[in-house]
This record gives structure tokens, C-alpha cells and sequence, in this order.
């Protein structure tokens, strides 16, 4: 029965299984090189929960999981791995077949489909992901990204990376929310997973719309984006400080602006120049 349930649950790197349909014994990279500057992130867009991938509880080696009823304010730190060659072609939880060149993820709790931003806390770098697979189930572990994830996050070659996992939630009408931010705006990636009209957040009294390129838990590297940024923008940018379940985070952001048409234009610019992580998102002043 365990073998079963971990087959039903999908193999990652993780999760060693005896079961026969995988040819490999032990994980790898994929030969030759792969070019992630042009991959897109997965863009997130309202999935209705299902059954297939969120049976709970559920055990893996004698140890209980529950699935999470919603990923709404999601915001955990841990180590992510990664998986790749030797389950390319497999199926995951939920019975997708897992590509190990396409942005998605394994987690042991958070709901299958769901969607979560996941930042490299060493070097700033981000990616969305879309979670279709159970796992990882080692206690040090808190998410294995596809192997292409993982070069896009710069530690494929390590193995592992000290990470930020924050749930994008999408409601029925197309509002995004990342769990520590709000609603946001985001743009859509044509060939993705799926796509989401961009929203614009209202802006309440007190606050106004920012471009956001990153977000670190130590300021030296945010500090050194900032001046990036600064050099093709101007003064129009800030280091912000803010407290968060995760700890002390370090924002940078391009800002403010009234005009959400000028916030776009100004978040496709930095874009074009090399800021390709960056969210639309409300923020105090």
C-alpha cells in the first residue's frame, strides 16, 4: 500500500522509489545546455480545486501530511531542491506529466493546482511556479522545483538554495494576490500555463501603485539593485524595509505612480533592460 500511495503521490527527487517504470536509479541534469534566459514564468490564473493530488491526510513513510484548504496567505522560508531527468515523463499527483523544462514545483502541502512565487534569498532571483506534485518529503526540505526552475534560481548546479515561497491566490474574477503583498498586477505570458487579464489595484488613501524588482532578506543585495535601477530611472527608487511572518524583508521598488498606464510602461521598459522578475503591486508611501 505505500508503494502505491507514493506512486499515486508522483516520484521527485525526494521521494526514492523502488517501483520499475523509472529507468534511471538516480536523478540527473539533462545533457548538453539549456538556455532559461528566454523561459517564461507559469502565469498564474483561477484553477478550481480537484480531487486528483489533494487527498488528505496522507502518509509517506509513516509520517501524516495534510493538504492546506487554501494557499491564500501562504509565506514560508526552507530549502528547495530540484528534479529532473529521472522523472521527465512521468506522472505527477495529480496526473500531469512532468516536464522538467516547464516552471512548476512539488509541495507537500499547498493545494494542487496552486501557484507560488519563489525567491532565491541568496541572490534576489525569482520565479512562479505551478505546483502539480506532492513532495518533498525529507524534514529539511520545503519545495523541489522542476530542474529549468532551478537554473532560472542559478542552483541547479548546487542542488539546493535557501528560498522564499509565497502563494499567488486567483479569485474567480482574475484578482491576484501574493501572500505578504496583496493584490497585484501581473503581466501575461502568451504559451504559459494559462493566462490572467493584468488587474489593477485600487488605490486606497495613503498609497499608490510601485514597480517591485525584488525582494531580499539581506539590504546589500537589494541595495545594489536599487543603484541599478537607478541608473537607468533615476531617483525614482526605494530600498523599503518591512516585517513580514518570514522575517525582515528589503523591497526594491520604482515609484510611486497615480497612473497605472505610466506604471506599466515604466515596468515593460525596465523589463526590456534586463529587469525581468518585476511585479505591478499597491504599496504604502
Amino acid at each position: 500500500m505505500v508503494i502505491t500511495l507514493m506512486m499515486w503521490l508522483a516520484g521527485c527527487t525526494s521521494t526514492p522509489s523502488q517501483d520499475s517504470r523509472y529507468t534511471l536509479s538516480q536523478d540527473r541534469a539533462p545533457s548538453g545546455e539549456f538556455d532559461v534566459s528566454g523561459l517564461a514564468d507559469a502565469v498564474p490564473r483561477y484553477e478550481p480545486r480537484r480531487s486528483a493530488g489533494n487527498r488528505s491526510p496522507y502518509t509517506v513513510w509513516g509520517k501524516q501530511y495534510t493538504v492546506m484548504a487554501s494557499a491564500d496567505g501562504y509565506l514560508q522560508q526552507g530549502v528547495a531542491s530540484w528534479y529532473g531527468e529521472k522523472f521527465h515523463g512521468h506522472k505527477t499527483s495529480n496526473g500531469e506529466v512532468f516536464n522538467m523544462y516547464a516552471m512548476s514545483a512539488a509541495h507537500k502541502s499547498l493545494p494542487i493546482p496552486s501557484y507560488a512565487r519563489v525567491t532565491n534569498l541568496d541572490n534576489g532571483r525569482s520565479v512562479i511556479v505551478r505546483v502539480n506534485d506532492r513532495g518533498p518529503f525529507h524534514d529539511d526540505r520545503l519545495i523541489d522545483l522542476s530542474y529549468a526552475a532551478a537554473k532560472k534560481l542559478d542552483y541547479h548546479n548546487r542542488g539546493t538554495a535557501r528560498v522564499e515561497v509565497a502563494a499567488i491566490t486567483v479569485t474567480p474574477d482574475g484578482a491576484v494576490s501574493i501572500a505578504g503583498e496583496g493584490t497585484v498586477s501581473m503581466p501575461s505570458n502568451p504559451g504559459s500555463a494559462g493566462t490572467t487579464p493584468a488587474v489593477t489595484p485600487a488605490l486606497p488613501p495613503g498609497n499608490a501603485l510601485f514597480v517591485q524588482l525584488g525582494s531580499f532578506s539581506n539590504r546589500d543585495p537589494a541595495q545594489r539593485l536599487a543603484d541599478r535601477a537607478v541608473a537607468l530611472v533615476g531617483p525614482q527608487v526605494r530600498v523599503r524595509s518591512v516585517e513580514t511572518d518570514a522575517g525582515r524583508f528589503h523591497r526594491v521598488q520604482v515609484g510611486p505612480f497615480q497612473d497605472s498606464d505610466v506604471a506599466s510602461r515604466t515596468r515593460q521598459q525596465l523589463a526590456d533592460r534586463g529587469f525581468v522578475d518585476s511585479i505591478l503591486l499597491t504599496d504604502t508611501r
